[in-house]
């Protein structure tokens, strides 16, 4: 496995070093070339905050390369008992590839060397009708969760909160995606392998599937005038029958990713698992914020002894942009108005945010004995945060996290999680 990972390394990053070399001899060329009359134009490359992109004349076709890299570095503000060790580590690091074709067809390729590992995390090709309607197929986020689905570009903490720990992250299948009357409505939908909650995979364990949506409504978009312009409201859902323990979660702590939840050995699920998740949002000027719950159920068997188990989890987040730049939640992130210059005294833009939120196991999975020893079954947590970002590209992230475990009335101690990144996407 360890020969596998280093050659599947080896092999994408010759393919990352060959697409540059290219883009970089395209960029040679295009620099001499001129137009002729009576002649298609030469192909072109751009480069700007979004990447290098190379593109026909007539933009057909188009290659476009970016870089997400995340470099962490996380404390515990208070273990005494040396429980957890202090590191730095980078969180990311996706070298990815988006790409048009004939302007009907659009890919994306986006593999994750974080950790010395490959982990192809996106792979899929969307055939486009029309805005309202667009087939894709190949792996990507589940049509779920809504910090999911979030970009890693653009997220408001270092790592989303508890609810995301319920949703599906990546998964393969087919989905049909669009936007309606200018975005007044959009909606995902999909047929997909099936994962655990917060669980991805390149291949399925069983011949069960799951059907998910998700459905958006943005009431006031297109009315440029009004206060409510960034309100919206979704809401999702899944189903799909799963069996073995594979299917089953186990959960971790947001900024210390320290496991406090799993099952025992020989709990597996044993039926139909729902899903079901109400969200909102609203973006007015500096000010960003939503609202998510998260709710899956599915049965589960140990020795003969069956029962539905449910776990359910929420957040409410809220930001401020304190140099008064829009905030947002689009993957392209907020551009300050004046970047980082010191000499000339512009220190890009400043962004507050704080959040609460919570994840809670039904007490049953403890009284059957299907939580492993030790699991603890309810989180609670609070996390404030400071985004300094120099530039569209580069951001400096500071948080910290309270995580109490079962009410505080367990053997789990708190929780105390410093943390710190920076992100460089390009």
């Amino acid at each position: 496995m360890n020969r596998y990972r280093r050659t599947s390394s080896i092999v994408c990053a010759a393919v990352a070093m060959t697409v540059i070399a290219t883009t970089v001899a395209f960029a040679q060329q295009g620099a001499v070339e001129e137009e002729v009359p009576g002649v298609a134009p030469a192909a072109r490359v751009v480069a700007g905050p979004d990447g290098i992109a190379i593109e026909s004349g007539n933009g057909e076709y188009r290659l476009q390369i970016g870089w997400l890299l995340q470099a962490d570095g996380r404390f515990d503000a208070q273990d005494d008992a040396a429980q957890f060790v202090d590191t730095f580590a980078i969180r990311r690091l996706r070298p990815y590839l988006r790409g048009r074709i004939l302007r009907r067809f659009e890919f994306y390729l986006n593999p994750d060397f974080a950790g010395g590992t490959l982990v192809v995390q996106d792979a899929y090709l969307d055939t486009i009708f029309s805005p309202a309607f667009r087939i894709r197929a190949g792996k990507g986020k589940h049509p779920f969760g809504m910090e999911r689905l979030h970009s890693a570009s653009n997220l408001l903490f270092m790592d989303r909160a508890l609810p995301t720990a319920l949703a599906p992250n990546r998964d393969l299948g087919i989905q049909v995606l669009g936007d309606v009357k200018g975005g007044v409505f959009s909606y995902l939908a999909g047929v997909m392998n099936g994962v655990a909650d917060g669980g991805s995979t390149d291949l399925d364990v069983n011949d069960g599937k799951d059907v998910s949506a998700r459905l958006i409504f943005r009431p006031f978009t297109r009315n440029v005038a009004s206060p409510l312009r960034g309100f919206g409201v979704a809401v999702s859902g899944n189903t799909g029958n799963q069996a073995g323990a594979a299917a089953l979660p186990s959960f971790r702590t947001q900024i210390l990713q320290q496991p406090y939840f799993s099952y025992a050995t020989g709990v597996v699920a044993s039926g139909r698992r729902v899903r079901y998740s109400p969200q909102l949002f609203f973006f007015r000027g500096p000010f960003g914020g939503w609202a998510e719950y998260v709710h899956t159920e599915v049965p589960v068997t140990r020795n003969g002894v069956s029962d539905d188990i449910a776990a359910k989890a929420w957040q409410v987040a809220a930001s401020w942009v304190l140099t008064g730049e829009p905030a947002t939640d689009a993957g392209a992130g907020i551009r300050p108005r004046a970047i980082f210059d010191p000499p000339t005294g512009h220190w890009g833009a400043f962004q507050i945010a704080a959040r609460v939120h919570e994840l809670e196991v039904d007490r049953v999975v403890v009284d059957l004995g299907f939580a492993a020893t030790g699991s603890s079954r309810k989180a609670q947590s609070w996390t404030v945060g400071l985004n300094w970002i120099l530039t569209g590209n580069v951001k400096y992230v500071l948080n910290f996290e309270r995580t109490v475990f079962d009410d505080n009335a367990g053997t789990r101690r708190p929780e105390n999680g410093i943390a710190f990144r920076m992100h460089l996407n390009f």
